[in-house]
């Protein structure tokens, strides 16, 4: 494979809302660029970059997927991102290791919030963006809505650059408004055209004069003397036009809009030219701050001179490759058998071999240069660790990904499968960051956290079809716990003769409620009642006692014992029988000193479009929700509400926040403690849970 400098490399991620059109955006291009000699189609499973079992069985995207295409003098590397909300994270790899974000917008449904998620992501990486508006040549396409929909909700950052001309409902030609041309297409090809005549511009939902006036306007902002010439009258040439919106869209002020048709590839190859013209390579936006091993902070430029240093982005677990790491060189150069430096763990090791990928495909090559994006398989290297040559040992941030909120319990389907199945789950773990796996110490359950159920789903399916091993899910148990309200003085005694030495312990113990999560024992024992050598034997008792309580079985908490009295024999008293008969007082004190139970409460902070603000604290409310407060946010139109909320109403409450707000909300969850059990849920908690002694 030709070797590009960091000059003639474009990093580009396409991203939108599920259903956009991004993968067949993705295939277009491959296709028109002479990538691939067949265009594939989502529907029938044949596209490049959605090829696992999973993408073809949902037609959809699940995983960020590479796919690398060459023009005469110009490497393009595309990400295609998955839109689903459950596979956010790889939004956010591929949007990271960009350059530049394509975000799809369909014709048919406009504007969503996946528009917005991929809009936003792009900002707080500091991307220039680009709306592509698919499905242009849909029955119940509306580019003119669209156009204003994007203007309205993204503001007059919007620029128009290829726009359809449409007289009955039918696309007639493209004018691109920077070549001031206008192209039909004729058996897939585009032919220059005569601009649309006054008349039919008059026609039209938007006047062609007007849109250029917008195209001048944005580039004027971008430069001073242009500014000068706008207000002069004069019209900007070809090269400024470029040049303004090239440099608009790095400093984030210009947000081109061009349109596509997937199907017919109609605006594919305008598109094709406004990537080479307008979009920049990683020599202009690739500029990283890092920490050194000091931790002072350096400025990384895109230079091939400079000492390597490179980031994982993306972890792949495949199967029969092993693990590939997903790498965005920023300085130097990348070799096969290098020696580098992890800065994020302080180890040194050989870089594996290194590829680039076209989809599933795998293109071997020698060496990956500043600015570009490589795949290395069987490196010990995890995603968000930095790689760099030992003379510069720098560290760049790490992503941030979405916190897993959907908690499922999770165990083998199949009994001794249980080591399987952690392994396989570690495995995944490396590749996806918003997955989590842990023991929940106070159930004694493994969870397992996803981003939502398609996300669980898929995990499952990997689980099988990669690893072998099957799992069971189910709501995970709710960590009750019991306690007493009033202080009790019972006996407890313990007496068995046989033949021989017998068991003799009695022992008299107050019970009396404290604040505390663990058992609190002492003893006031006056004149020798109970030998000091049996004391212990009392407190072991209690401790193993206190594990069950007597309503359901859950531990007790904000207990205290006292040890005030009791009676022994010579013979026959032994440490176990005064442990059996701690556990006997304990039994018949929770009894008589009102046993209730208490419940997890976690603090909630969710955060809502305003317009959901009224309909969440209805959904609080009947989860039995404490609202505590309100408070604006960084971002507009959102709303954080504070509450808290018992841990039993909180299942389901992932989807229920993503159906309510289209996928805007967001939320945070944490126990933080116990309350009493409202007495009405008592008897069906008790039903449900009770153990048999």
């Amino acid at each position: 494979m030709k070797k590009f400098d960091s000059t003639k490399i474009k990093n580009i991620a396409v991203a939108g809302h599920a259903g956009s059109g991004k993968t067949s955006l993705t295939e277009a291009l491959l296709y028109k660029s002479g990538t691939v000699d067949r265009l594939g189609k989502v529907l029938e499973g044949t596209t490049v970059s959605d090829y696992t079992a999973d993408e073809i069985k949902r037609k959809c995207s699940v995983y960020t997927s590479l796919s690398v295409m060459e023009t005469s003098d110009l490497k393009v590397n595309l990400l295609d991102t998955p839109g689903l909300f459950d596979y956010e994270s790889g939004m956010v790899e591929g949007i990271y290791a960009s350059g530049c974000v394509l975000i799809t917008v369909s014709a048919k449904s406009g504007v969503k919030v996946g528009t917005h998620k991929a809009y936003e992501c792009a900002k707080k990486f500091g991307k220039p963006t680009m709306f592509v508006v698919t499905k242009i040549d849909d029955e119940n396409a509306n580019f003119n809505n669209v156009l204003t929909q994007l203007k309205s909700e993204f503001g007059p950052t919007v620029c128009p650059v290829v726009v359809p001309v449409i007289a009955d409902r039918k696309i007639v030609s493209y004018i691109n408004l920077i070549e001031m041309k206008a192209y039909k297409y004729v058996d897939g090809k585009a032919v220059e055209t005569d601009m649309p005549t006054a008349e039919v511009s008059e026609k039209m939902e938007y006047r062609i004069d007007g849109l250029i006036e917008a195209v001048s306007e944005a580039v004027a902002e971008t430069d001073e003397e242009l500014m000068d010439k706008f207000f002069s009258g004069e019209s900007f040439t070809q090269k400024e036009l470029i040049d303004g919106i090239h440099r608009g869209m790095n400093a984030g002020v210009i947000t081109p809009v061009t349109c596509v048709s997937s199907t017919d590839l109609s605006g594919v190859d305008m598109l094709l030219k406004e990537i080479d013209l307008l979009l920049p390579p990683p020599s202009e936006k690739d500029a990283m701050i890092g920490e050194t091993a000091n931790g002072d902070t350096i400025e990384v430029e895109c230079k091939e001179s400079d000492p390597l240093a490179a980031f994982v982005f993306k972890t792949v677990a495949d199967p029969f490759v092993g693990k590939m790491s997903f790498i965005k060189v920023f300085a130097g150069v990348l070799k096969p058998n290098m020696e580098i430096v992890n800065a994020t763990t302080g180890s040194t090791e050989k870089v594996g071999k290194l590829m680039t990928l076209v989809g599933k495909k795998q293109i071997d090559i020698t060496e990956a240069g500043a600015g570009d994006i490589v795949v290395a398989s069987k490196m010990n290297v995890n995603t968000n660790d930095t790689i760099c040559d030992a003379s510069r040992v720098v560290k760049f941030s790490a992503i941030e990904f979405p916190k897993p909120c959907y908690r499922m319990a999770v165990k083998a389907t199949k009994q001794g499968d249980e080591s399987k199945i952690s392994a396989a789950i570690a495995r995944l773990l490396e590749e996806d960051l918003t997955l989590s796996y842990e023991m929940d110490t106070s159930t004694n359950e493994m969870i397992l956290s996803t981003l939502g159920g398609l996300h669980l789903d898929s995990v499952q399916g990997r689980l099988k079809s990669d690893f072998g091993v099957d799992m069971e899910v189910a709501a995970p148990k709710i960590s009750y716990r019991e306690t007493i309200r009033k202080k009790v003085k019972v006996q407890g005694r313990h007496k068995k003769q046989s033949g021989g030495h017998g068991q003799y312990g009695d022992v008299w113990i107050e019970f009396e409620p404290c604040v505390s999560d663990e058992l609190i024992f002492e003893e006031k024992v006056f004149g020798g009642a109970v030998p000091k050598n049996f004391f212990p034997a009392v407190e072991k008792g209690l401790q193993e006692s206190v594990k069950k309580g007597v309503l359901a079985g859950f531990p007790v908490v904000g207990l205290k014992a006292i040890l005030v009295d009791g009676s022994y024999h010579p013979v026959d008293s032994s440490e176990m029988a005064f442990k059996m008969a701690a556990s006997i007082a304990y039994k018949e004190g929770l009894r008589q000193a009102e046993p209730i139970l208490l419940e997890p409460i976690g603090a909630l902070n969710v955060i809502v479009p305003d317009d959901n603000t009224g309909d969440m604290m209805g959904e609080l409310n009947k989860r039995r929700g404490r609202v505590l407060g309100m408070n604006p946010t960084d971002k507009h139109g959102l709303t954080e509400i504070v509450a808290e909320v018992p841990m039993a109403e909180m299942q389901d409450f992932t989807l229920t926040l993503r159906q309510m707000t289209q996928g805007r909300g967001s939320f945070t969850f944490e126990k933080v403690r116990y309350e009493p059990l409202p007495a009405n849920l008592v008897a069906d908690v008790i039903a449900k849970n009770a153990v048999n002694d």
